[in-house]
Parts: structure tokens; C-alpha cells; sequence
């Protein structure tokens, strides 16, 4: 670590790990500020239906490759010139989508941008938490603390992010600007607050190591480990396909049911992402060090959650719609943090971020839910929300089985 930028951080009133985590935050509400927005756009009859919901896809589209390309680049060359390039881009989206309110070009290429960021945010962000999340850096922090701190950092982002933007978008003017000025203007600051936090990932051939090509260092040599595949990888698409139904099919399917339904989907968002929060506080409880419990309970609360989603589709109500978006929030954020904690007790230093790219990237799988179920509901007659989401329910039930058999299975000795 560089004298100057040891001295600095040292000098700062905030934690190094606490910098990183800020602009994780803001770069994941410029990701999610879109979602209850969705509602907006789809009532405003100018846009597609299902090219609105193809938006959120493209946001994951965009998330994909930076998921997998900046997580080993920052292995190679260091955190902070890769994450550094994280709020950037959240800001040129944000642009781009609040100039392009009714261009389906701009909101694609905005959305894409988005993502990048996020993208960008997590596997690199994150694995920067955690190794700021070290005793060299952080007396008080625990082994679970990076995954947790990751994992809240992302939550709040995109839970207040939501909230907010759905409040302006309902109750203020511009509604299709505002929400995105507001995030440039909070996210341009987290650029110069990073510059000070310490680099905690030196080149391999700078300090001394063997020479080796770019596309040998994009390896993530850990991404082929049976406890990898077998429970991290299975938890995976039901972060985002829990969060995705809470948030983005359960307001579709009340948006004729309530009187301001931007502002609902912002609130079923927020308390979606809020719930999810508060149980990201008990995952280090939660988890076991000599099994995969963590990820089992998670896959629990996500197959409850899918089954109440269920249950209020074929009838809705706010009630019903209230209680199944907290359920599947839950899912969502205990699911995060211990796939997280798997991801960081399987990779070794060489691939971490590699390893939290690709884990995030099956977590991605997850928002394609909503543009196939709406595609699936107007093409085939019998193919109803309740169907569709028990079909979901009944995947759900086979992934968490795949877990069970394997839960204590290639645990990392000593």
C-alpha cells in the first residue's frame, strides 16, 4: 500500500471499507431507481409493455459483462483504478435515461450503462469491502463482516434508491428527470471520497510474481469447485428472481388496484428491500461454518415467498400483494449474504472478484423473470401468473434439494 494513500485514509473520519461501501450504495440506487419507475413508463402509453419490462433485462445485459470482465481486470491490476470507473458510469445512465423519457434508444443505452456500473460495483466494490474488512484495515472486523457489509451496502442502495425516486416520480414535478438528477448529484462526491482509500490488490507481476497474459489472468479458477456449483450457483438466480417478483410483477399485477401505483410499487420496493435488509443483520447467525444452513434457509423463505406471490395473483389485494413482496424480500437479502459468504470462504485471493462476478452474474438470471412471465401471460392463454409462479415455486423446491444433498460438501478445511 502506498505511503500517501495509507496516510490518508488514516487521516479520514470514516473507515476505509466505509468509502467503498458508499459508492457501492449509490451506484446500486442509480441501478434500482428505474424499477418503480417501470410503472410510470408503462402507463404513459408511449413504450412497449413488454419493452419496459425488456429494460430491466438490459440493465442485467449490462451487469453480465462487467460482472465477468472487471472482477479478474481488478484481481490484475487493482481495485481501485476499476472500481473508480463504477460511479462513472452510473452517472452517464442516469443522464442518458432522464434525456430519453419517452426514446427507446436512450432508456436502452442508459439502462445498459446502468448496469455496467453495477456491474462494476459489486464484484469489484465488494470484493474491495472485504478485503478492507480485514483486521489490517479494521480491528473490529469478523470474518462475516465483508460479505455482510456488501451485501447491506447493495440493499440500502437499491431499496432507498427505489423509494425515493417512485416518491418524486408520483408527488414531484419532472418526474422523468428529477429522480436522476438527484443520484448524479449524490454520486459525483463517493468519485473523490474513493481516492483516498488504500489499494488492497497489487499486481501478481509488479510484486514479483510470474508474467502471464491478460486472458490467463481472466480465469477464475474457482468457479469450477463442486460447493461452488452446487450450492452458491443454486442460490444464486433467486436473489434477483425473488426481488424481481416482489418488486417488479407484484406492482404489475396491482397497478389497476391502487390510485397512485407509482408510488405503491416505490413503497412495496422499499419495504421489499428494507425486509431483506433487516435479515442481512441475523446472516452471520444464520450461516454455518460446517454447512450450507444459511442457503437452505434462504431457499426456504424464497419458496414461502413464491408461494404466497401465488396465492395473490390469482386474487389481489394490497394485503396480500404487502405481505408476499416482504417475504420474498427476505428471501432476497438472506440470500445474498450467504451466497456472498459462500463465494468468499470457496475463492482464493488470486480470484475473488472473479468469483464474485460470476456469482452475481447467475444472480442476474433472476431479472429475466419478469419480461418472460409477461411475455408468457399475453402469448399462451393457459400460462396465468398463479401457473407460472408455482411453476417457480416448484424450481425453487429442486435447487434447495440440490443444496440439502450437498450442504456440508467441499468445505474449505481448517
Amino acid at each position: 500500500m502506498p505511503r500517501h494513500e495509507g496516510a490518508a485514509a488514516r487521516r479520514s473520519p470514516m473507515p476505509p471499507w466505509f468509502l467503498v461501501a458508499v459508492a457501492v450504495f449509490a451506484v446500486a440506487w442509480g441501478g434500482n431507481q428505474f424499477t418503480p419507475l417501470m410503472v410510470m413508463y408503462r402507463l404513459g402509453g408511449e413504450l412497449d409493455l413488454v419493452f419496459v419490462d425488456l429494460l430491466l433485462f438490459i440493465y442485467a445485459l449490462g451487469i453480465a459483462p462487467a460482472l465477468l470482465i472487471s472482477g479478474p481486470l481488478s484481481d490484475r491490476i487493482g481495485r481501485k483504478p476499476v472500481m473508480l470507473a463504477a460511479p462513472v458510469f452510473s452517472i452517464i445512465g442516469s443522464l442518458l435515461i432522464a434525456a430519453g423519457e419517452t426514446t427507446g434508444p436512450l432508456l436502452l443505452v442508459g439502462r445498459a450503462l446502468s448496469g455496467v456500473g453495477v456491474g462494476i460495483a459489486m464484484a469489484v466494490g465488494g470484493s474491495w469491502v472485504k478485503e478492507l474488512s480485514h483486521a489490517r484495515f479494521d480491528e473490529k472486523a469478523k470474518s462475516t463482516s465483508g460479505a455482510k457489509r456488501q451485501s447491506m451496502a447493495l440493499t440500502l442502495g437499491f431499496g432507498i434508491g427505489a423509494g425515493i425516486a417512485g416518491s418524486l416520480a408520483q408527488f414531484a414535478p419532472l418526474p422523468g428527470q428529477l429522480p436522476y438528477i438527484l443520484h448524479i448529484v449524490l454520486t459525483i462526491p463517493t468519485i473523490i471520497a474513493m481516492t483516498v482509500v488504500p489499494e488492497t490488490r497489487q499486481s501478481p507481476h509488479l510484486a514479483g510474481g510470474a508474467r502471464e497474459s491478460i486472458l490467463s489472468s481472466l480465469r477464475t479458477p474457482s468457479v469450477t469447485r463442486p460447493r461452488f456449483l452446487l450450492v452458491a450457483a443454486m442460490v444464486a438466480p433467486w436473489v434477483f428472481g425473488a426481488a424481481g417478483v416482489a418488486y417488479a410483477i407484484i406492482p404489475t399485477l396491482m397497478q389497476d388496484e391502487v390510485g397512485q401505483p407509482v408510488f405503491f410499487s416505490a413503497l412495496i420496493t422499499f419495504l421489499a428491500l428494507l425486509f431483506g435488509f433487516a435479515i442481512q443483520q441475523f446472516g452471520p447467525s444464520i450461516a454455518s461454518e460446517t454447512s450450507a444452513r444459511g442457503s437452505l434457509a434462504a431457499m426456504g423463505i424464497v419458496i414461502v415467498g413464491m408461494g404466497l406471490a401465488m396465492w395473490m395473483s390469482s386474487s389481489p389485494t394490497v394485503l396480500s400483494a404487502v405481505i408476499a413482496a416482504l417475504v420474498l424480500g427476505m428471501g432476497y437479502g438472506l440470500a445474498m449474504f450467504t451466497g456472498l459468504n459462500e463465494v468468499q470462504r470457496i475463492a482464493g485471493p488470486r480470484d475473488l472478484a472473479g468469483l464474485t462476478g460470476v456469482f452475481y452474474c447467475l444472480t442476474y438470471i433472476g431479472f429475466a423473470f419478469p419480461a418472460i412471465l409477461t411475455e408468457l401471460s399475453g402469448a399462451i392463454e393457459w400460462m396465468t401468473y398463479p401457473v407460472m409462479l408455482g411453476g417457480g415455486m416448484v424450481i425453487a423446491v429442486l435447487m434447495a434439494a440440490v443444496i440439502a444433498l450437498n450442504s456440508r460438501r467441499g468445505l474449505p478445511q481448517g
